[in-house]
């Protein structure tokens, strides 16, 4: 969507400062020992608080309210209860909303207390790139220049991208145009961001793979080469300078 009033502009910060505030919440609560159900009701608890519905739920039938990945899990993973959180994991919780139909769209990876399988720096990159990414965004620049200086980061840091997951448009819907911003030079893609639409912006940063697969389950995104996979997400304003960041607040970059 594109910004056009003020009543657009408070509908997208309230959800967005839902989604957000529900990510850091869920990032905090989370221990080992806890199932990713438990941490994916607590987060279905803290949207239902804020007025907000699961957008995947809304628009997927997904089964949780967010999407909690572990490990090797790239990205759509399921909460269930047999998927048990323990201590070095590398867990992404993604988390999209509707409130007063305005959508809003969030995640980050960390990794669960100490980091003992070392994950660490894949997060930190991730984090990193996904800043420098959205600081170059503005309206008139190439979509597939910001994915050719993901991919270009990410290779310096001895790292891949996932390429069939992308950034999109938000705010009306949960995916709207820009329907693909992806992780690397797209050189067939010649649109340009827009000033005042809102865009979600994504990192999905790889050890070794470069493809995600769905499983037999229908959610769950596994890489085509194994490894492992860090993803950061803001929803963001784009304007004629500084990107307005609506999801600031998840605290990702802390």
């Amino acid at each position: 969507m594109s910004i056009t009033n003020d009543a657009e502009l408070a509908g997208m910060k309230k959800i967005s400062e839902a989604v957000a505030t529900t990510l850091k919440e869920m990032r905090n609560y989370a221990k080992p020992g806890m199932t990713a159900k438990q941490l994916d009701d607590f987060g279905g608890d803290v949207l239902q608080q804020l007025g907000a519905k699961s957008a995947p739920r809304l628009t997927y039938n997904f089964p949780g309210w967010t999407c909690i990945s572990i490990n090797n899990e790239v990205a759509h993973g399921i909460p269930s209860e047999r998927k048990i959180l323990q201590e070095g994991n590398l867990v992404n919780i993604d988390v999209s909303a509707e409130l007063d139909g305005f959508w809003s769209d969030n995640g980050g990876s960390f990794v669960l207390g100490e980091d003992i399988h070392h994950h660490q720096a894949l997060v930190d990159t991730s984090k990193r790139i996904l800043k420098k990414a959205i600081n170059n965004i503005k309206g008139g620049v190439r979509i597939s220049d910001i994915g050719k200086l993901i991919e270009t980061e990410a290779k310096k840091a001895g790292y891949k991208v996932i390429r069939n997951l992308t950034g999109h448009g938000v705010g009306r819907n949960l995916h709207e145009e820009p329907h693909e911003i992806a992780n690397y030079c797209d050189r067939f893609n010649t649109a340009r961001f827009r000033k005042n639409s809102v865009v979600a912006i994504e990192t999905f940063i790889s050890t070794l793979s470069t493809i995600a697969n769905t499983q037999p389950d229908g959610w769950t995104l596994i890489g085509n080469r194994g490894g492992y996979v860090a993803q950061h997400e803001h929803t963001i304003i784009v304007t004629d300078g500084e990107p307005v960041i609506l999801t600031e607040m998840n605290e990702i970059w802390s």
